[in-house]
């Protein structure tokens, strides 16, 4: 290796010492002593993480989420000054709502205009120029600065990267002005451990206690989850100390599994009846644990908020109660508050009529989702989602739904089989999400469901082409309505019997006329098929599997479903 290698050709370098798996890319005329840097480093035979050019900002942020949900690392995303940002902006909003790690970077127009090398150049180096590039993001990220000098280069990438993965994680940014990356630094020290580590933060021994002493004591205990129940030991764990107590656990808006949706203590997505009886509620990591004009929280409940960050502090209005505050990672804080639950008397008759009565309830309730999949005219979401869970079975699968499949009608299992859109809103975060963590996962089958309208909010062809282009064999299903269902369903639920409501054609919803969506996939080598009969959907699922598995390409089903009113 090189004495010296540029501040550019550093970069990856660091961040494989630092345990960065691959680096999104996507590039400008602010990259070449990085592209230099990376063929300097190919010539050596150097290991550095995966260079990947990802057409689209949008996709690259979208892509490093979803590997990191599948492995919890935090991943590199490298953009094109201020222009690239701009285009990533609601990536780093949605990992900022996910508690995603992430290392953001984009160039910096050069600051000079001649006499010093990486100077400016052609127009846009200067109408690229900002006076805060960084505020584009700032709001969405725990840390930012701006690369000033090239031997900063390890120590800012090891601060960034500790600061991701310090408890509440989320992205962090790092502006890398052109001029400052061409100058040399030395190489020696680029393989070194890291020289921070991430803080994790971990509950108050006291506050378990207590939490564990309200929840043995509870007549009505109930635990409203949204963001899963940590790693895999504690999701188990979890699965286990809810049967064991009695304890009816609700998927109210949840965007990671938090429990089998055929366990016996999950009550579905709807906390409502269960609040408005239970007198401790235990809020695991949920941004907004229930509807407050619609939900009743009954009156001397207590509830105990626990998270990494269970205040949620970015946020500057929420106000849910919160008599006990939990704060950690939650695979930190499950295990401590099962153990000392041991310790606490038990009232066994209660518990074992708790269990039964929760048993019983969940079988009605899934003998209602199944009866309720049969529409008679077409095809809903719901009987997507059934004949999907049937089509995947035992097989390994993560499915990724962005107004797509309900997880009330899906059977899901493992820890890792369900991801839904983060509560931040920011369309097309499905399908790049999925081709990110088949790159991470490729043993795993990766389904992408969603509307037609995020759908082409993901930027479809640049999707697509990245799926041929690195094999990534995901199962993409549109659930097509030719509408903004959401926004419809907004409409309705303000103004129910509204002009908007009774109108044939409701205002700014329509998507019609709906694009042929199986072209732009063609148009990237992918299996596709249109689907508008209800006896055509097994067979369609199946056979899109059969591809996805056996030729390792990907598919798409176009399917046309009835528009929910």
């Amino acid at each position: 290796m090189a004495a010296t290698v540029t501040a550019g050709g550093a970069i990856f370098r660091r961040l494989k010492a630092l345990g960065v798996d691959c680096v999104f890319a996507n590039s400008g005329t602010d990259f070449p002593p990085i592209i230099e840097g990376l063929a300097e480093a190919a010539a050596e035979g150097a290991d550095l993480p995966r260079a990947l050019v990802i057409p689209h900002e949008h996709a690259a942020l979208g892509m490093a989420h979803g590997y990191t949900l599948m492995t919890g690392r935090a991943q590199a995303v490298m953009l094109h000054t201020n222009v690239g940002l701009s285009n990533g902006a609601t990536g780093a909003i949605n990992a900022a709502c996910d508690n995603i790690p992430m290392i953001l970077m984009s160039g910096r127009t050069p600051a000079t205009e001649k006499d010093r090398f990486g100077a400016r150049t052609v127009p846009i180096g200067w109408g690229q120029e900002m006076r805060d590039q960084t505020a584009l993001v700032r709001e969405a990220c725990k840390w930012d600065y701006e690369l000033r000098f090239p031997e900063q280069i390890t120590e800012l990438l090891d601060r960034a990267r500790a600061i991701a993965h310090s408890t509440p994680r989320g992205p962090v940014y790092l502006s890398l002005p052109r001029e400052v990356l061409c100058e040399p630094v030395e190489a020696a020290a680029l393989a070194d451990p890291p020289t921070m580590t991430p803080a994790a933060a971990a509950p108050d021994p006291a506050a378990i206690r207590q939490a564990a002493q309200w929840l043995a004591q509870a007549r009505a205990p109930l635990v409203i989850a949204q963001r899963g129940t940590g790693d895999a030991r504690s999701f188990a764990a979890f699965a286990d100390w809810a049967r064991d107590w009695g304890v009816a656990v609700c998927s109210w808006w949840a965007n990671r599994l938090p429990i089998a949706t055929d366990h016996p203590c999950h009550i579905g997505p709807d906390p409502g009846a269960a609040l408005a009886r239970a007198d401790v509620v235990l809020v695991l990591d949920s941004l907004a644990p229930w509807w407050p004009d619609r939900h009743t929280l009954a009156r001397g409940a207590r509830v105990i908020q626990a998270g990494p960050d269970p205040l949620f502090s970015r946020f500057p209005v929420r106000t849910f109660r919160a008599d006990l505050s939990l704060t950690g990672e939650l695979a930190l804080i499950l295990p401590p508050l099962i153990d000392a639950m041991r310790a606490q008397p038990r009232d066994n008759p209660a518990i074992a009529a708790r269990c039964a009565a929760l048993a019983a309830d969940s079988a009605r309730r899934t003998a209602r989702a199944t009866a309720s999949t049969e529409s008679g005219t077409g095809i809903t979401k719901a009987l997507v989602a059934q004949r999907l869970g049937e089509a995947l079975g035992s097989l390994p699968s993560s499915v990724f739904s962005e107004l797509g499949v309900p997880l009330s009608h899906l059977p899901r299992r493992d820890h890792l089989s369900w991801f839904q859109e983060p509560h931040s809103g920011g369309l097309g975060w499905c399908f790049p999400a999925a081709l990110g963590a088949q790159l991470a996962a490729p043993e795993r089958i990766c389904v992408a469901t969603m509307g037609d309208g995020s759908y082409m909010f993901s930027n479809p062809t640049v999707c697509h082409q990245i799926a041929e282009a690195l094999a990534l064999p995901v199962l993409v299903v549109i659930l097509n309505n030719e509408e903004w269902g959401a926004v419809r369903a907004s409409v309705a639920g303000l103004y129910p019997e509204g002009q908007a409501v009774r109108a044939n054609r409701m205002p700014l919803t329509a998507l019609e006329p709906t694009p042929d969506f199986t072209l732009t996939a063609q148009a990237s080598r992918a299996w596709t098929r249109r689907v508008s009969d209800p006896q055509a959907l097994a067979p369609a699922l199946e056979a899109a599997l059969t591809v996805v598995r056996s030729e390792r390409r990907s598919a798409l089903l176009d399917i046309k479903i009835l528009a929910d009113r």
